[in-house]
């Protein structure tokens, strides 16, 4: 994948680079990570799940899937992290100052330049904001499942017509 660049809606004159993620992104991905669903789900320890998250981040995202990063003057914003060969779309996270911006519709674009014949993910039922935004994009629930936190989740996929 090359560098593309895209303009944010947010504000007109900032821009943003889509790129693949290299091994220096570690640090600032999973700060990104963290900062984000500490936002999303104010009541969850996610501190906690630091080291869990880590190991994951190392041994299940980076091992097995293709990771997509957004940057923004330098700073990563956001990322987004699909397997082809399966079409799961892990994560999406967004720098919560970028929300609304264009960003999650540019990584959701990479993702299906990465995965064309679909994707498959979960979502938290009680994310209504995440919910509308998949549906927005093409995505339609498929059905209903627990997470490892043991949350209502959906299952939603996208399919190219």
């Amino acid at each position: 994948m090359q560098r593309i660049r895209f303009i944010l809606t947010k504000t007109t004159d900032s821009q943003a680079t889509l790129r693949p993620y290299i091994t220096a992104d570690e640090d600032a991905a999973i700060a990104l990570w963290l900062r984000t669903w500490q936002q999303t789900y104010p009541d969850i320890d996610f501190v906690a799940r630091l080291g869990w998250w880590r190991e994951r981040w190392r041994s299940e995202l980076v091992a097995q899937t293709r990771i997509t990063v957004a940057e923004s003057d330098g700073v990563l914003t956001g990322f987004v992290t699909v397997d082809p060969k399966t079409l799961y779309l892990d994560q999406i996270v967004v720098a919560p100052e970028a929300w609304g911006s264009g960003m999650a519709e540019a990584l959701i674009a990479a993702a299906r330049r990465l995965s064309p014949s679909g994707l498959d993910l979960q979502v938290n039922q009680d994310n209504a904001r995440a919910i509308r935004f998949y549906e927005k994009q093409g995505f339609i629930i498929t059905g209903e499942d627990r997470n490892a936190s043991q949350r209502l989740t959906y299952w939603m996929k996208w399919r190219p017509a």
